[in-house]
């Protein structure tokens, strides 16, 4: 079977990662497309997946431009993929694929786990053969989204849980980053500004860079989005900030940490998979896996900067709980 995946985002790596490897291992060909956003194609090579870049880059915060961008997109996907007789297409919150994938006949299935991103959920779900979802959303949330009952398959638990199960972090990448022993060690993600579900100003984000930043018994890792977010970043000139010069191995980084700050959400989930504790400055409204996380204690949502717990963490990281991956991809393979 020819497996056509495209991955649009830097989370979706961690995703599709175990994925492919089972894909393959059952004797199926996969082929992934990407775009330049973020750290996404960076991510790709350092995890020595092959790739094609497909299409022009993000189409930043104007939804105007998106909006042209994801049409130019769209008829480079259906370029690529005509005569390369793909049985089954596969995304994580890459809308374009189903899209394509429906023009051309391919059965797909789009998965993704934040329900309030509207107008990319209900052009993926509407196209896709079938959509694959936690169950903590709900039905009626999914209703409105094009994604009826009879198409969608859920799984228990958050994914992370499964790209995450029997994870060992890689020590290494504290020594490429230079931290040493002895200091908090805390991992901070920037807010998502250019998506669309994120049109919220985020100043608790600012004021945690400074909290942490300021503070000699810590050293804070920042995880930025884009180039500008790094430049503005290290013009604070704060001095117990780190910021990588490129993409960093961030689940080793999250499960060998202290605590975790987020204004996004992959970031915070995979601490709550993996034990670490979590913060969220989440700006826009939480998902239902979201609010799970927090009904559960598993995820704190933060109101200043003041409320940080900044201490060092007791024992070490451990997946929270062992979910088997084939059950994710059998979910999505439900598409053919």
């Amino acid at each position: 079977m020819r497996v056509w995946i495209d991955v649009t985002n830097s989370p979706q790596v961690a995703f599709f990662r175990p994925l492919i490897a089972l894909l393959e291992a059952r004797g199926h060909e996969v082929e992934v497309t990407t775009r330049e956003y973020a750290q996404t194609v960076e991510l790709l090579r350092l995890h020595g997946l092959p790739h094609h870049v497909v299409g022009p880059a993000h189409g930043g915060a104007s939804a105007l431009r998106k909006g042209r961008v994801m049409a130019s997109r769209l008829r480079a996907l259906r370029r690529h993929a005509k005569g390369r007789a793909y049985d089954i297409a596969l995304s994580h919150a890459s809308h374009e694929l189903p899209l394509a994938a429906r023009s051309l006949r391919i059965p797909s299935a789009y998965a993704f786990d934040y329900e309030w991103a509207r107008v990319q959920h209900g052009l993926g779900c509407r196209a896709a053969t079938r959509v694959v979802v936690p169950d903590a959303i709900p039905q009626p949330r999914l209703d409105r989204l094009g994604a009826r009952a009879a198409k969608v398959r859920r799984y228990p638990g958050i994914e992370e849980e499964y790209y995450l199960a029997g994870f060992q972090p890689d020590p290494d990448v504290l020594s490429q980053l230079g931290l040493g022993a002895g200091r908090v060690l805390a991992v901070v993600r920037t807010p998502p500004e250019v998506s669309l579900y994120h049109r919220h100003g985020n100043p608790l984000f600012a004021e945690v860079l400074d909290r942490l930043g300021r503070d000699p018994g810590v050293r804070a890792v920042v995880l930025p989005r884009t180039d500008e977010q790094r430049r503005a970043i290290r013009a604070l000139g704060l001095p117990s900030l780190v910021v990588p010069a490129q993409s960093v191995d961030a689940q080793s980084l999250v499960a060998l940490s202290d605590l975790v700050v987020s204004a996004g959400g992959t970031m915070n989930r995979e601490a709550a998979a993996l034990g670490i504790p979590v913060y969220t400055m989440f700006a826009g409204r939480l998902g239902a896996v979201d609010e799970r996380l927090v009904g559960e204690a598993r995820l704190r949502p933060l109101r200043s900067a003041s409320d940080l717990r900044i201490e060092k963490r007791d024992g070490t990281a451990a997946p929270r709980s062992e979910r088997d991956p084939a059950r994710l991809l059998d979910l999505l393979l439900t598409a053919l």
